[in-house]
């Protein structure tokens, strides 16, 4: 259960703001309340079956490992820039680009490339034991970056250290691709979870003198993350040209917050250190305060 206390000063000190201020602190309860429900709840998630791409090889201390590199028009697609765009990107801050991927569970093949041609029946000691794992991505994606060596190779550095951080891996950062062998072993299926976006709850009545500007170059606002509990993450961002949540985009990936404000006033695209739920992520916003206030219940590690 999450401690309210945190934000009674800041709720109860303006008093003027009457209902809005209590109504605002119900939402944070509720969702706290409805966070010890999820937990008990296995979330919503959708089966896909990737379809092969390349295999690279490598290594790590108990032997070979083949990673099949895969593709799935489920898997939402990257950020569109050019490649000049996200080298800028990665130079000015390696978290601000991401691209979303479904790592599979590892699977024991017998890599047989150093047997005999002349081998036809290979027993498990002509064959040598080898882990493989499944990485997919936006099918889309995986198109444009077969016509470019340098998301080919950021791919396989993100999918490889994806895997190191998932499975506990110490992979060899070196590594080839094979040729005319798409994958290795079989593809099985994969549980990637359903995207559903936060709705964005109005709190108060809109103002209809605010001022909108017309900034073609959005202005990245001032936010503050904070942990209210073990398990709940609060975000608070302040958007004081915003006259009400028409407009706002929102979107909540595992560890990614994006936020966009209409006529191109805000952007933000955060990267949150930790996991989150985000079928159970609520938001608000806040008339007086022009703040958008966004719940994220965390996922257990």
């Amino acid at each position: 259960m999450a401690d309210s206390t945190l934000l009674t000063p800041e709720l109860s000190g303006a008093e003027t703001m009457g209902g809005e201020s209590v109504r605002f602190e119900e939402l944070l309860l509720q969702a706290s309340k409805e966070l010890q429900q999820a937990q008990t709840a296995r979330p919503e998630s959708t089966q896909i079956q990737p379809q092969p791409g390349f295999c690279i090889k490598t290594n790590s201390s108990e032997g070979k490992v083949f990673i099949n590199i895969c593709h799935s028009p489920s898997i939402p697609p990257p950020v569109d820039v050019t490649e000049d765009e996200l080298l800028q990107m990665l130079e000015e801050d390696q978290a601000g680009f991401r691209i979303p991927m479904s790592l599979g569970e590892p699977h024991a093949e017998l890599d047989a490339s150093q047997c005999p041609q002349k081998t036809w029946n290979l027993s498990p000691r002509e064959g040598q034991g080898c882990t493989a794992y499944d990485v997919a991505v936006n099918s889309d994606f995986y198109q444009r970056m077969q016509n470019s060596d340098f998301l080919r190779e950021l791919v396989v550095t993100i999918a490889r250290e994806g895997l190191e951080d998932k499975y506990g891996l110490q992979l060899n950062p070196e590594w080839r691709m094979l040729k005319n062998r798409p994958f290795l072993g079989s593809i099985a299926q994969q549980n990637i979870r359903s995207q559903q976006c936060p709705r964005i709850q109005e709190l108060g009545t809109p103002d209809a003198h605010s001022p909108l500007g017309t900034e073609a170059c959005p202005e990245r606002p001032h936010w503050k993350l904070w942990l209210e509990a073990p398990d709940l993450l609060l975000a608070e961002v302040d958007l004081p040209r915003v006259s009400g949540a028409q407009g706002l985009s929102l979107e909540i990936g595992e560890n990614r917050l994006v936020i966009g404000a209409p006529q191109a006033l805000y952007h933000l695209d955060a990267s949150i250190p930790l996991r989150i739920n985000v079928e159970d992520s609520r938001a608000a916003f806040h008339h007086r305060r022009r703040q958008l206030m966004v719940s994220m219940p965390l996922l257990s590690v």
